[in-house]
């Protein structure tokens, strides 16, 4: 019998219905962590904080011609997209891996609740609480630094669709991903590493055009270079073009990128993800 038909046979609601569900104990459970809510939410905000001190003092900017750019409105989209990048990717590569090492997803296989709900119930409560975590970090944009933000509704769309896209491709990854740590003890120092590594060469700390040729190279293999880049495109004026590599926000690659790494993070996940441990046979 395929899964829907044994639901039905067994008078349990639909995947959907039970994702739901999921994404409602996944965001309970999530907000009870409070030490790692307040560090994945806080952390844009107090990083924006920084740069933006440390960057932009004696009025100091960015210069685009006749345009000069606020450092905290230029970092602005690069919190956006890190931001996105922690909730999504950093969150679910960890937290899986620990849940596998804690026998939790050996015991939750057992039970009648399909795998995909769990899946849409991770990434239900990976894009609640992106929204909220970038609602704050706007709010702290435009309250304390006095950034301006979007006043037209293409912007505004074009932000919803990277957004969107941003987190479902970090989410997918970060499902893959978990399957690499050998304990839920090492998942931190196996997946940190590589998001700061990532946010280094990404334009997240510093201007994109200003890092070398070979890093930026590096850095378009990957999907937060993409984000924060499409998220320029939203935050800052159209004289900053000019300052990415090509002249161009490049939306339509930037789409491109993001679907190919959704379709590669659900293609290695399919094919590596483990629901017991390493010596769990």
């Amino acid at each position: 019998m395929t899964a829907t038909a044994t639901q039905a046979a067994a008078g349990l609601p639909g995947t959907l219905r039970l994702g739901w569900e999921r994404t409602r104990f996944e965001l309970r459970t999530y907000f009870r962590e409070r030490d790692a809510v307040v560090f994945i939410f806080a952390y844009p905000v107090i990083m924006l904080a920084i740069f933006a001190t440390v960057f932009g003092q004696d009025g100091a900017s960015v210069d685009v011609g006749d345009v000069q750019i606020p450092f905290a409105q230029y970092f602005l989209p690069g919190m956006v997209a890190t931001g996105v990048m922690l909730s999504s990717f950093q969150n679910l590569a960890i937290s899986i891996a620990v849940e596998r090492d804690e026998g939790a997803l050996k015991r939750l296989r057992a039970t009648p609740l399909p795998p995909a709900s769990y899946f849409v119930g991770k990434v239900g409560q990976v894009l609640i609480g992106s929204l909220l975590q970038t609602a704050l970090l706007l709010a702290v944009a435009r309250l304390v630094f006095g950034v301006p933000l979007p006043t037209d509704a293409p912007a505004w769309a074009t932000f919803a669709w990277v957004f969107v896209l941003g987190t479902a491709t970090g989410s997918v990854c970060g499902v893959a991903y978990s399957s690499v740590p050998r304990s839920g003890r090492a998942a931190s120092a196996v997946v940190t590493p590589v998001v700061l590594v990532l946010q280094f060469i990404s334009g997240v700390f510093f201007q994109f055009d200003q890092l070398p040729a070979w890093m930026q190279q590096v850095a378009a293999l990957f999907p937060l270079k993409w984000m924060a880049q499409g998220m320029r495109s939203v935050f800052l004026p159209d004289a900053a073009e000019q300052l990415e590599p090509t002249g161009s926000w490049q939306l339509g690659t930037i789409a491109v990128v993001l679907v190919l790494w959704l379709a590669a993070g659900l293609v290695i996940g399919v094919r590596t993800f483990r629901w017991r441990r390493r010596d769990d046979g």
